[in-house]
């Protein structure tokens, strides 16, 4: 069960890229690497379904209602990201957007709620679209619930992804 104070020991990306932001943005409490390259990232903490171990990587985010929403995408290979078969096995799950740290309940986007999900995630991020060409796969659509409030609390004078 991942949790928000895995963050600070959770293995990071193997992506070399990846892990470099993540620690930039946890290094600087969240004023680092929220905003990179244009979009909106948090840090997801996950426990591994195989070891037990917590894991950790940056990812675009986006919001709706209460909730941060995220795209299971791997660049549009064939498989799911790791990160995402670790939060079927587990969704419980350590997030940092920007400065707030929190435990939240991942869970994936049921199919009523995905198109207008997905409509608004290759706004903020175009290339999700080419990744879905990429693959036979459905890209999963996930949602991170704080156990602690809505979504955006916490971030005083941020307007986050929409």
């Amino acid at each position: 069960m991942a949790i928000a104070e895995d963050l600070d020991r959770a293995t990071d990306s193997q992506w070399d890229w990846v892990a470099e932001h993540t620690r930039t943005y946890l290094a600087s409490g969240g004023t680092e690497g929220h905003v990179n390259d244009g979009v909106h990232t948090l840090v997801l903490a996950t426990t591994g379904r195989r070891t037990g171990t917590p894991r950790r990587t940056c990812l675009i985010y986006g919001t709706s209602g209460d909730a941060y929403v995220v795209v299971a995408s791997k660049g549009g290979a064939e498989q799911n990201p790791a990160w995402f078969m670790n939060i079927e096995a587990d969704p419980s799950v350590g997030v940092q957007v920007g400065t707030r740290r929190f435990t939240a309940r991942a869970r994936v986007a049921s199919p009523a709620e995905r198109a207008s999900l997905w409509a608004r995630m290759v706004k903020i991020f175009p290339l999700y679209d080419d990744y879905a060409r990429k693959t036979d796969r459905e890209i999963p659509i996930v949602l991170l619930t704080p156990l602690d409030g809505p979504a955006g609390a916490g971030q005083e004078g941020e307007v986050g992804p929409a």
